[in-house]
């Protein structure tokens, strides 16, 4: 949890692939491989997976949907290794994130009896749960000392490229992602826009929290494709969701500013 200063790490469930993607960003850091060239690895991991659920190749799909988690975790820390930070491999990690989430979903829904209806309400609970994560998360990044400050709290301007990247694209991507997450973003904050003025938020809190996070989510999905409970997976997420306000409310009650 390098994002993090030492006094703030946590145990994030959802971020399993850790260890794994620093080895690959270790083996990497000395090629021409770029961030960008590995955030475009697993959004092809995030497809094969796909492929593989429209085969009923279960065990397949939930091997590369656990590669893909691993290798989304090798791109941030390549970009650490080699201290190229870049808007544009954040903003596409994040959009092939929400294209994958709902293709996931839209493969479960052509194997199963789920209703396209009933499967875009599990992919807006989906991107829910997760915003409510990097929400928490990122407050946590942005107040803590020598955090990664490349997600902003409040994504309302568009951020200046870094040196190297392309203004005019880091514009576009910005464009997208605000349509893409500008909804959700705004929900959360909504319900609990006092959180934006702590400092910190404990590490049980944020361990709790992470059971949110998309890596846990992918978990998740994996585990009930290797169990075949195919039928299961959309409504879960839907009922996953039942959790949000539980962890807003523990939050205000338990997590307050200081006076």
């Amino acid at each position: 949890m390098s994002k993090l200063a030492v006094q703030n790490q946590f145990l994030d469930f959802s971020d399993y692939g850790r260890s794994a993607g620093k080895w690959i960003a270790n083996t990497l850091k000395n090629t021409s491989f770029t961030p960008i060239h590995v955030t475009l690895l697993f959004g092809v991991s995030g497809i094969i997976a796909i492929y593989c659920i429209l085969k009923d190749h279960y065990y397949l799909a939930c091997f590369f949907i656990i590669l893909k988690s691993v290798i989304d975790a090798a791109d941030g820390e390549l970009a650490r290794i080699k201290k190229t930070p870049s808007y544009t491999g954040r903003y596409l990690d994040s959009l092939f994130d929400i294209v994958l989430n709902f293709l996931f979903l839209a493969a479960i829904c052509n194997v199963s009896d789920s209703s396209f209806q009933t499967t875009l309400i599990a992919f807006f609970c989906i991107q829910l749960q997760g915003t409510l994560y990097n929400y928490y998360y990122v407050i946590l990044r942005n107040k803590s000392v020598g955090g990664d400050k490349t997600s902003k709290i409040f994504e309302n301007k568009t951020p200046k490229a870094f040196k190297g990247e392309s203004q005019k694209w880091v514009s576009f991507l910005f464009q997208i992602y605000i349509v893409a997450y500008g909804g959700f973003d705004k929900i959360i904050y909504k319900l609990d826009h006092g959180a934006s003025k702590l400092k910190s938020f404990p590490n049980w809190f944020m361990s709790l929290v992470s059971l949110y996070g998309l890596g846990f989510q992918l978990l998740l999905i994996a585990v009930m494709l290797a169990l075949n409970w195919i039928e299961f997976i959309i409504p879960f997420f839907i009922i996953y969701s039942l959790l949000i306000p539980v962890l807003i409310v523990i939050r205000k009650t338990y997590i307050k500013e200081k006076e």
